[in-house]
């Protein structure tokens, strides 16, 4: 009993923080007209006005709220619409027939419109009072959360300032009860509350800040800077299929190169890829190793160009290097080729499962993408068509390109394989005959061999 007071003691400070520190900026709480900002309902998609508007015929409070806002202001066309409302789940439920109830931390209504999904939330309360709606861990991480209040008190526990904006339905309006605007127009990203509390009660909200920052050009407030390099380390304790789902959003969202630099500047990225940097610190011949770099870039490329990147190349990408480093000593102690690659491989990736898990299907394509690395050493006979026949061909190909771009691969093999995928048939099967120097004769002659005559019967005379 005395534990549970201990932690509700915990998360009370970490309210009254949260509350102290932008109590100031509250009381300026300010509500910009539709003419003092740029948000228009022909920006708005139709579901989610059709949402705002029913709830608020059926009595309810409405409002668009968050990421969506912050991007509608920015002139950006948001990826998804959320609502906050003073209506509970179930009294959504009853308003919306296409409605669904999800989650058990917070629950949420996620109302349909065929493809496109609406989230409906209720405000949440402080949660001050002792509550089972609550339920923390040792650490004082909320763990459930359905503890529902008014706006005044939901504006407090979102994370960022220039995410709690709030777009009014009933008057077209923006309320603002953190300085969000005056952020928003600055470029600055700020917590709400105090940074080293904010981030005990969630960790994962330094990734989140790193992933906003790149992605809005904006630059992190310095007691969040500070913070996050005291903290870093807090990501550990999270659990890795979470650390996963969050690399997917902070690596395959076109900001991959800078992402990946600032996570290292602010000591974040060691503890998503431990074996990576420590790669990362190993120069070879001198010069650092240039084959993440490439990757990150062509990935950000092949985004900004409208096409698909696949997260087990991204994550073969990350993790290469190491399972060289690694297979190189595991030679040097005796093991054959072929295995020390296979071990090294199965070492990485059970290392890696402990920082990010890795679903099996990604870390047996990431398998099949290095163990065709050697294999495209093989141009003679039969090899080249029954490899270039591989389901990920084209995915070991693009890997086989990249380490020739950076050091890694002879350039003139790549050649080869650009060009043996491209001929023809007949051209195919010229281009994998053995060359004609490696018969036994040097001269590349072919020797005669003649069978000796029989020697004639001798004639008798008559």
């Amino acid at each position: 009993m005395q534990g549970v007071k201990t932690i509700l003691n915990f998360f009370k400070k970490i309210i009254s923080s949260v509350r102290n520190e932008t109590e100031p900026v509250a009381a300026k709480n300010k509500i910009y007209s539709r003419a003092e900002h740029n948000i228009s309902r022909s920006m708005i998609s139709e579901s989610a006005l059709k949402v705002l508007y029913r709830l608020q015929r059926e009595g309810f409070e409405a409002y668009l709220v968050g990421g969506c806002v912050r991007d509608l202001l920015l002139g950006r066309e948001p990826k998804d619409f959320d609502v906050v409302t003073n209506a509970d789940p179930d009294q959504v439920r009853k308003v919306f027939r296409n409605c669904r109830l999800i989650g058990r931390r917070f629950r949420l209504a996620h109302v349909h419109f065929g493809r496109e999904i609406i989230e409906v939330a209720t405000f949440r309360g402080a949660g001050e009072e002792q509550s089972d709606k609550q339920v923390l861990n040792n650490e004082g991480r909320l763990l459930r959360d359905n503890v529902y209040g008014t706006i005044e008190e939901d504006v407090w526990r979102r994370d960022f300032s220039v995410n709690a904006l709030y777009y009014n339905i009933k008057d077209f309006s923006v309320v603002d009860f953190v300085g969000g605007m005056a952020d928003h127009k600055a470029g600055i990203l700020r917590l709400i509350g105090d940074p080293e509390m904010r981030f005990r009660e969630d960790p994962v909200r330094m990734l989140r800040a790193v992933r906003f920052a790149v992605k809005l050009g904006f630059k992190l407030d310095s007691d969040c800077e500070k913070a996050i390099h005291n903290d870093a380390q807090l990501l550990a304790s999270i659990p890795s299929a979470r650390l996963y789902d969050e690399a997917l959003k902070l690596f395959l969202s076109g900001y991959a190169l800078q992402t990946f630099e600032m996570l290292r500047h602010y000591g974040l990225f060691q503890v998503l890829f431990p074996s990576t940097e420590n790669s990362l610190a190993i120069e070879e011949n001198g010069f650092p190793r240039l084959l993440l770099i490439k990757a990150l870039e062509n990935s950000d490329n092949r985004i900004a160009e409208g096409k698909t990147v696949t997260a087990y190349f991204l994550w073969a990408a990350f993790l290469w290097e190491s399972v060289q480093i690694l297979a190189k000593e595991k030679m040097k102690r005796g093991e054959v080729e072929y295995v020390a690659y296979q071990d090294a491989a199965s070492e990485i990736i059970a290392r890696q499962i402990k920082s990010t898990a890795l679903p099996r299907h990604i870390s047996m394509a990431m398998r099949e993408v290095w163990n065709m690395q050697p294999k495209f050493n093989a141009r003679i006979g039969s090899k080249p068509s029954r490899l270039i026949g591989h389901p990920r061909f084209r995915a070991g190909y693009d890997f086989l390109l990249l380490r020739s771009e950076t050091g890694g691969a002879d350039p003139e093999l790549a050649a080869w394989w650009t060009r043996y995928q491209n001929a023809s048939e007949n051209e195919q099967r010229k281009m994998t005959q053995p060359p004609r120097n490696s018969q036994n004769n040097k001269s590349g002659r072919k020797r005669s061999y003649h069978r000796k005559p029989k020697d004639s019967a001798p004639k008798t005379e008559s």
